[in-house]
């Protein structure tokens, strides 16, 4: 479990194909290494992976086809900034909103424009995840948790902090690139609730 506030950004040093999976190696000097031991989970681009082995300020993680399928690390190469945050312990602040690192689809930056001292992004999702999207509702956009300024359509908008374009990746988009997407964990589960199912 994380909350989407990342702590470190850290920079893709290879990849390395697996038997139809991907390894990637990631340089993540801004993480406490006390939070980065082998089997533990990490959030990479908003996505939970595992850390399967380590070197110095490396770490090693595998990523399924399923993942590569559903979430945009099929797309990163060496050199790409990728947004980090360890897994959330008990008592530690909950500074975001609960985030699984279960990423549910790819969405699209479509305008981005300044907005006094913040940035105001507006991204397009897939039609079947806007009906969770709530204006004033929590999302996760490449692992940073965000407030939803409004909703229209196929689209929703969102302001970043100048803080936040700073530390994560956010800062660094460009129009019509992919990001990951993760809907309120909330939101899933009452759908879920609401769902007939056949006894």
């Amino acid at each position: 479990m994380f909350t989407g506030i990342v702590v470190a950004s850290g920079l893709v040093t290879a990849i390395a194909p697996k038997g139809g999976d991907l390894e990637l190696a990631i340089e993540a000097q801004g993480l406490d290494p006390a939070r980065l031991s082998i089997g533990d989970s990490i959030c990479v681009q908003g996505v939970c992976l595992t850390v399967t082995r380590k070197h110095g300020s490396i770490f090693f993680a595998d990523a399924s086809r399923e993942t590569m399928t559903k979430t945009t690390l099929g797309t990163l190469t060496a050199g790409s900034k990728v947004n980090l945050e360890p897994s959330l312990r008990a008592g530690d602040a909950l500074g975001g909103h609960l985030v699984s690192g279960h990423v549910d689809g790819v969405g699209k930056l479509r305008e981005a424009v300044a907005d006094a001292r913040c940035r105001r992004l507006e991204f397009e999702l897939p039609p079947e995840l806007m009906r969770f999207v709530a204006t004033k509702g929590s999302i996760c956009v490449n692992g940073v948790s965000l407030t939803v300024n409004k909703v229209a359509a196929r689209r929703f908008d969102v302001n970043v902090i100048p803080h936040t374009l700073e530390v994560t990746t956010l800062g660094e988009l460009r129009i019509d690139d992919d990001v990951n997407i993760e809907i309120d964990l909330i939101a899933r589960y009452l759908e879920r609730l609401m769902t007939k199912t056949e006894t």
